[in-house]
């Protein structure tokens, strides 16, 4: 045990008084499950939610695997899949996945746990030597990117084998061996007794703008064309645009989660659908006379008699504090724009178009209705960054679980086709 995790004797009384000062005051809390800000529950009191359409993520992921068609794919669910949820993408796509990429060695276990059995990679490999024998036990296959963690494999049990992947620095310049020291790690690989399977593997910079893959492709041709193993090359964007480097196995990420990879390019015009939507609700009305200033700072100012709506979600909840007045929001599914600085908990809209709306009205922060990618324009960063910033305070339902059970049954064809 950590000396850090001992407390001391007036630790102890302290903590003990504390507990007999409040205990009176406060019941149990699994006695009002419904007030526990971190358990769903269909009669927690704010408004604000999230919900994950695990059949539009399916959906998602059989769309990409169409596109890169002959290849096999892994699922990307690195970041706790973007925000959504391991777990739950792993029920969504645990029959139909041909594998999964993440970081995490916990994760990886996690998934195993949950009876995944298809191949996993962990993408930045190994950060010690004790994550050999759990990737031995769990069969999980790190991407060696330097030869710090060609070392460590040596220390793989004698008897057991690892399949392995082998990163490419092939121009983006953060994890990998360079072409010309390839030669010589793979060798190093291939030495080791503990090693089996070797997946040449790299990462595109620009695959989503102009400059394309060709010229990180250009480097690795030597290397890739008479390689009898595996490669592992296209992410998202490879996938949908560039069609030369999807290879044996592509690594769709953003798209599974409707998110499109392309700046002005709505990822339903790649039939992607949006799998998570933040919803929420009006919790007040104000009505602003011309030279009233709303929220911290006063940035909005009204030139006209005008209704505002105050929103319950604010950048506690992971909607983004820098969001300028002006950007999209769905009230009662009719478009309009947010207005002011968002606060903690909450933000504000103009409501002037909608007379109907009120207090109780339904708001869309982005997902169904409001592409998050066009969101998150707005706010000067990728949707990635919002799912991944969801916080813990919002509850998440799911849905779509219906059409889930029916084409894991096989009752409907699967969207997409397989």
């Amino acid at each position: 045990m950590s000396t850090s995790a001992i407390a001391s004797p007036r630790e102890e009384n302290s903590s003990r008084a504390l507990r007999e000062l409040s205990a009176p005051a406060f019941p149990a809390s699994a006695q009002y499950p419904h007030l526990n800000p971190y358990i769903a529950h269909p009669l927690v009191s704010r408004p604000i939610h999230a919900r994950i359409d695990l059949s539009a993520l399916r959906h998602n992921y059989l769309q990409a695997r169409r596109r890169a068609s002959g290849t096999r794919a892994f699922a990307v669910v690195k970041a706790d899949a973007y925000g959504h949820g391991l777990l739950r993408a792993a029920r969504a796509l645990g029959d139909v996945a041909d594998g999964f990429a993440l970081l995490d060695l916990a994760e990886g276990v996690a998934l195993r746990d949950a009876g995944i059995r298809q191949p996993i990679v962990l993408l930045e490999g190994l950060f010690a030597a004790s994550d050999v024998a759990v990737c031995v036990d769990y069969d999980l296959r790190p991407a060696i990117h330097c030869f710090d963690q060609i070392a460590m494999l040596r220390s793989v049990p004698a008897g057991a084998r690892l399949s392995v992947g082998l990163k490419i620095n092939s121009g983006m310049n953060r994890l990998g061996f360079t072409p010309d020291q390839v030669p010589h790690a793979l060798a190093e690989l291939q030495a080791l007794p503990g090693v089996a399977a070797v997946m040449l593997m790299s990462h595109f910079a620009n695959a989503d703008d102009p400059r394309g893959v060709d010229w990180q492709y250009q480097r690795m041709a030597a290397l890739l064309a008479d390689y009898p193993g595996e490669v592992s090359l296209a992410n998202s964007a490879a996938i949908l645009r560039h069609t030369q480097v999807r290879c044996d196995w592509v690594r769709p990420g953003i798209v599974l989660y409707g998110g499109s990879p392309f700046a002005g390019e709505r990822a339903a015009s790649f039939g992607l659908r949006p799998v998570m939507t933040l919803q929420s609700r009006l919790i007040g009305v104000q009505e602003v006379l011309p030279g009233d200033r709303v929220g911290y700072g006063g940035l909005f100012e009204a030139t006209q008699a005008t209704r505002i709506g105050v929103v319950a979600c604010g950048y506690a909840d992971g909607y983004p504090r820098h969001v300028p007045g002006g950007s999209p929001i769905l009230v009662n599914g009719q478009r309009t724009v947010t207005v002011g600085r968002v606060s903690m908990d909450m933000m504000a809209c103009d409501l002037s178009a909608i007379p109907d709306a009120g207090i109780g009205s339904e708001v869309t922060l982005w997902g169904e209705g409001l592409p998050a990618d066009e969101v998150a324009a707005a706010a000067g960063t990728i949707s990635y960054e919002l799912f991944c910033s969801l916080a813990r305070r919002v509850p998440v339902s799911e849905c779509g679980l219906e059409a889930l059970a029916a084409e894991i049954a096989g009752a409907v064809p699967a969207a997409g086709g397989a």
